[in-house]
């Protein structure tokens, strides 16, 4: 029974923070407003550097950019021949799955502009088939990630 009556406070307590929290912000418009950008800074520091800071800021710009529209035929082409000719499994007679995992990768090249090996592991883990559950390795993986590059999201 003291527990719970401790648990009962604690929930009051916790909602009663919760709702001056939400009131202040609301009540003084004008003074909070002065103390909000300090306030929200930290809040959102970890935000903050990254749209400021050129590398982080070229990796929330590419975040933006999300996942290219699909290639027209004659890219699509030349990206299948590249993975082909890197190895012919890569595409397994079906090009449309390696295009999507291509674009897909794409998404992960504008999250992480500045780290290759992230890019090549996550090539490496997108990029398998069934002679290869565990992808194709990383030297073939980071030719997957240029052929994908080149082709398929060259901006990014």
């Amino acid at each position: 029974m003291n527990q719970r009556t401790a648990i009962a406070v604690l929930s009051a307590v916790i909602a009663a923070a919760g709702l001056t929290a939400c009131g202040s912000s609301d009540e003084g418009a004008d003074k909070p407003a002065a103390k909000t950008p300090p306030s929200t800074a930290p809040n959102s520091a970890s935000s903050a550097p990254a749209a400021t800071g050129s590398p982080s800021a070229a990796t929330g710009t590419a975040k933006g950019k999300g996942i290219p529209p699909k290639p027209d035929a004659a890219t699509q082409a030349k990206y299948i021949a590249t993975l082909t000719a890197i190895d012919p499994d890569i595409v397994n007679t079906k090009p449309d799955k390696a295009v999507d995992r291509g674009r897909n990768q794409c998404e992960t090249i504008g999250s992480f502009p500045t780290d290759k090996q992230k890019q090549t592991d996550l090539t490496n883990q997108r990029f398998t088939s069934p002679a290869h559950p565990d992808g194709f390795g990383p030297a073939k993986a980071a030719k997957i990630l240029e052929a994908v590059h080149t082709h398929l999201c060259p901006t990014f």
